[in-house]
């Protein structure tokens, strides 16, 4: 079986490709991030994915299916009951939750708020499940008169502290967090505090690019820890860092920006980065444009990606394999502002696949045949979920 020297794995933060079997009993019968996209905007240009055979995997507007796809492709059924993207990523790492994350449709009970302003002497204002743009427009200016963080939460397990960095500064606002992060453990135990700083006047408030998470450690070993534990560097770019808490990560780099993510990458790969995995999350199709419905940004981001991916195509030699695929839907032409349970997309690239032998990887039943081909490919599988599709593709 081949071997190769390096894995890249790009997560598209909440592209998803068609609701789960299961999407119904989470609210999102009908999602289909990628699907519907296309179909809002008339029809989505992506040469790059277009050749990789990403129309393939389904129908979408714009993007056909090709005779002779370049990559192998499939698409993945979500098994952890969340659809989060700290549940997704650790499934995607042969971590499969077994039990749901607690989510606060009501708010945060009363010894929870207790205990955060006494520890922190600051009170809170919300306390409720909103959208976070909505909310620091909605409490913006009370809260920039009393100086009280903004407490919100979603339909995912998040402990969310929103304040304007002219009120509280972001090492207060990280503070802050890390104090609720302490507080909150089993029952309590939601998968991630959230910093949201923002800036701006009342009517005119916009989030900055301060935002911190603050994650549960992963509840079992993962595919980055067994990697750094028989010395195979992971190098993290994106929210990857603060997803696994930094546990199992060599290196990592904070982004900004999807651009960000795609430019660190390349330098990975031309600066002679000799890690064992890359491991990419580019959020904007998640925080910028699936959460606040919409949908033209969302498929602008996709060809902004997609242009950046022949120049990452380029750069890669025979022994690097590249897997692109998600952690969630996030499908910005339903009402709800949430994330979504759907399938996520599976493209598998490397230079030197024999083109009459690329083929269709079907329906995986677990994120974490994607970790599990990684640890099998370093000789590292044993005992972790999933199927290996290396032999697939080699």
């Amino acid at each position: 079986m081949k071997m190769f020297k390096k894995i890249v794995c790009v997560v598209l933060d909440g592209v998803g490709v068609g609701e789960a079997p299961d999407a119904a009993a989470f609210g999102d019968g009908g999602s289909n991030s990628l699907g519907n996209t296309a179909r809002h905007v008339g029809e989505l240009r992506l040469p790059s994915l277009e050749r990789l055979g990403l129309g393939n995997i389904i129908s979408i507007e714009g993007v056909p299916p090709v005779v002779s796809p370049r990559a192998y492709h499939g698409k993945m059924t979500p098994v952890a009951p969340g659809k989060d993207s700290t549940s997704g990523h650790w499934e995607l790492m042969g971590c499969v939750l077994e039990q749901p994350f607690p989510v606060y449709d009501h708010g945060f009970p009363d010894e929870i708020i207790e205990a955060f302003e006494t520890r922190t002497g600051s009170k809170v204002i919300g306390n409720k499940p909103a959208s976070g743009t909505v909310i620091i427009e909605e409490l913006g200016a009370d809260h920039m008169r009393t100086g009280d963080p903004i407490l919100y939460t979603s339909q995912d397990s998040v402990f969310q502290i929103a304040a304007h960095e002219s009120v509280i500064p972001l090492s207060e606002l990280y503070r802050m967090c890390e104090t609720a992060r302490s507080i909150l453990q089993h029952p309590h135990n939601v998968a991630r505090v959230i910093a949201r700083p923002f800036l701006g006047e009342p009517g005119g408030f916009y989030r900055t690019a301060g935002r911190r998470d603050f994650s549960l450690p992963p509840s079992k070993e993962t595919i980055l820890d067994r990697l750094v534990d028989n010395d195979l560097p992971v190098h993290v770019i994106g929210k990857i860092h603060d997803l696994f808490a930094g546990r199992g990560i060599t290196t990592h780099v904070p982004t900004k920006s999807n651009r960000d993510g795609m430019s660190a990458m390349l330098d990975a790969l031309a600066g002679g980065d000799r890690s064992a995995l890359v491991f990419t999350n580019l959020v904007d199709f998640d925080t910028m444009w699936g959460h606040r419905n919409d949908p033209r940004a969302y498929a602008l981001g996709l060809e902004e990606f997609d242009s950046h991916l022949g120049p990452l195509l380029s750069a890669m030699g025979d022994d690097v394999l590249l897997i692109i695929t998600s952690d969630h839907g996030t499908d910005p032409t339903t009402p709800s502002t949430d994330h979504s349970r759907e399938y996520v997309p599976l493209l598998v690239y490397y230079a030197g696949a024999p083109r009459d032998r690329v083929r269709d990887l079907g329906v995986r039943t677990s994120f974490a045949d994607v970790g599990k081909t990684i640890a099998d490919n370093f000789g590292l599988a044993a005992g972790f979920p999933g199927r290996s599709f290396l032999g697939d593709i080699v």
